[in-house]
C-alpha cells in the first residue's frame, strides 16, 4: 500500500533552499538587495577612482602656489571647479585631499579593528580577572573624550600621515574590543572550541583559529563604520589646524581654509570639500548598514 508523502511546509522548503547555498552567496544576495548599500558601494568605488586614478588623468600642480589664479570661480578655463586662495586647482586639490583622507581612514580603521578584535577576543576567552583588568583599561580610555585625547596627542607630536594613522587608531580600537569581547564570551562555550581544549590545543589556537574567524561578520561591519569615523576625525583635526603639514592636505584643511573667505562670496571653497566629506561618510554608513542586514539575514 503506497502512501503519498506529506507536502513540505514553507519553513522546511526555505531551510532546504538555504542549506543549498553557501554563506558567502547568502550574504552577497542580501547585500545586493539593499539599494542604499549598492548606492554606497558604487559611490565609494567612484571616490577611490576619483582620488587615485583621477590625478593620472587630470594633471594639476599641487605643490607650487600660483598667485595669478587666485579664487577663480567654477567653470573657469582650465579649472573645472575653480581655484582656492593659493591658486591651487580645486578639483585636483580634492583628489589629493581625498587620498590623504581615504588612506588614513582605511589604515587607521584596519589597525584599530584588528587590535580591538584581538584584545576583546583574549578578554572574552580567558574571562575572570583577565577579562576584568583588560576591560577596565578599555573603560578608562572610553571615559576620556576621543576628540580631546586625539587633539592632545596631535598637539604634542609633529604630525605626519603616519602619526595620524596611529593617533586615530589609538582612540578607535576601544569599541571593536567591546563588541568582540561579547562575541567571545558566547563562542568560547561552543562545542568546537571545547574540542580544541580537550585535544590539548593552545589558547592561541582557539582564539586565532576559532574565536576571531567566527566574529568576522561583526569585524567587517564595525570596520566600515570605523573608516567613516576615522575620515571624520581626520577632517576635524585638519579643520582645527592639526592635520598633515603642507603641501599635503585633506578635506578638513580645505574646509578650514575656505571658511576664511566665505563672506567674500567664494562659496566653492567650502561646498565641494564639505560635500566630499559628507557623501563619503554617508556612503560608508550605507555599506555598513547593508552588511549588518546581510549578515543578520544569513544568521536567520
Amino acid at each position: 500500500m503506497s502512501s503519498t508523502p506529506l507536502p513540505q511546509t514553507q519553513l522546511e522548503t526555505a531551510a532546504i533552499h538555504t542549506k543549498s547555498k553557501g554563506s558567502f552567496r547568502l550574504v552577497a544576495e542580501a547585500f545586493l538587495a539593499d539599494r542604499l548599500g549598492i548606492v554606497g558601494m558604487v559611490f565609494l568605488m567612484f571616490m577611490v577612482l576619483f582620488c587615485f586614478v583621477g590625478p593620472l588623468v587630470y594633471h594639476t600642480n599641487q605643490i607650487n602656489a600660483n598667485i595669478t589664479n587666485l579664487h577663480l570661480p567654477p567653470g573657469s578655463p582650465g579649472h573645472i571647479l575653480g581655484t582656492d586662495q593659493d591658486g591651487y586647482d580645486l578639483l585636483g586639490r580634492l583628489m589629493v585631499g581625498g587620498q590623504t583622507a581615504l588612506i588614513i581612514g582605511f589604515l587607521a580603521a584596519f589597525l584599530a579593528t584588528m587590535f580591538g578584535a584581538i584584545w576583546g577576543a583574549f578578554a572574552g576567552y580567558y574571562g575572570g580577572i583577565v577579562d576584568s583588568v583588560m576591560m577596565r583599561v578599555v573603560d578608562t580610555m572610553l571615559a576620556i573624550p576621543s576628540l580631546f585625547l586625539t587633539l592632545f596627542l596631535a598637539a604634542v607630536v609633529t604630525i605626519t600621515s603616519q602619526d595620524l594613522i596611529f593617533i586615530v587608531a589609538l582612540v578607535a580600537w576601544l569599541i571593536p574590543s567591546r563588541l568582540i569581547r561579547g562575541e567571545a564570551l558566547s563562542l568560547k562555550s561552543r562545542e568546537y572550541v571545547q574540542a580544541v581544549r580537550m585535544m590539548g590545543g593552545s589558547s592561541f589556537r582557539a582564539i586565532f583559529l576559532h574565536i576571531i574567524p567566527n566574529t568576522i561578520g561583526t569585524i567587517m561591519v564595525n570596520a566600515s563604520f570605523q573608516i567613516a569615523d576615522a575620515i571624520l576625525l581626520v577632517a576635524a583635526l585638519g579643520y582645527l589646524g592639526l592635520g598633515v603639514p603642507p603641501p599635503a592636505t585633506n578635506w578638513g584643511d580645505m574646509l578650514a581654509s575656505g571658511t576664511n573667505f566665505i563672506l567674500a562670496g567664494y562659496w566653492w571653497l567650502i561646498y565641494f570639500p564639505g560635500a566630499a566629506i559628507v557623501l563619503t561618510v554617508v556612503a560608508f554608513n550605507f555599506v555598513g548598514d547593508a552588511l549588518r542586514s546581510a549578515l543578520e539575514q544569513r544568521i536567520k
